[in-house]
């Protein structure tokens, strides 16, 4: 099985978005550098970023997802982000009206059922989580494997949090990776057994 991942942009006080799911200069190293980091040509990055992100985009399988992202995102027009080869959406809803069920988007209810058929996908590429209220179910669940920041020099006050709504402590690994980006730190942990 491939390794889980719970991966975001965050702020240095844990909020990967506001109140109103705005992701302010969260994003801005994504578009501030020299190179390209994929075919469109629009999401550039610094060389060292590059060199870490590029890798580790390659590497993943597919992406789990809770309804709310899906939703403002409009489900990414039903082609998963970054060329990833499957969506995972935990929801207890159904697809949208007139979706597309070619579309390679699971929807799943409940973040086990959802980490088991991501996993079953993806073989032993990387499941990515995204960070939030599911990624934090599945950490509090047990099922995460390594936990990936992107930290952004910038203090939210307040908003969406990177672990969602866990309110209990979760030990992690040191650092292994600490990589100094343009205006982000890049931060690798283990989630310890």
């Amino acid at each position: 099985m491939g390794t889980v991942v719970m991966y975001s942009s965050v702020s240095v006080d844990g909020f990967i978005a506001d109140e109103n799911d705005q992701p302010g200069p969260l994003f801005d190293w994504l578009l501030s550098g020299d190179v390209p980091l994929d075919e469109s040509g629009e999401v550039k990055v610094s060389q060292t970023s590059y060199d870490y992100i590029r890798p580790y985009w390659d590497q993943i399988g597919v992406t789990i997802a809770g309804r709310h992202v899906f939703d403002i995102t409009d489900g990414w027009d039903g082609k998963p982000p970054a060329g990833i080869d499957h969506v995972v959406v935990v929801t207890h809803r159904p697809p949208p009206e007139g979706w597309d069920p070619e579309a390679p988007f699971h929807f799943v209810d409940g973040v086990e059922a959802a980490v088991a058929m991501a996993q079953e996908l993806a073989g032993d590429r990387i499941v990515e989580v995204a960070a939030g209220d599911v990624g934090g179910q599945i950490l509090a669940a047990g099922l995460v494997d390594e936990v990936r920041m992107d930290v952004v020099p910038v203090v939210f006050g307040s908003g969406k949090r990177y672990f969602g709504s866990v309110h209990t402590q979760h030990l992690l690994e040191d650092p292994d990776v600490v990589i100094r980006g343009d205006r982000v730190l890049h931060l690798r942990c283990r989630v310890r057994r």
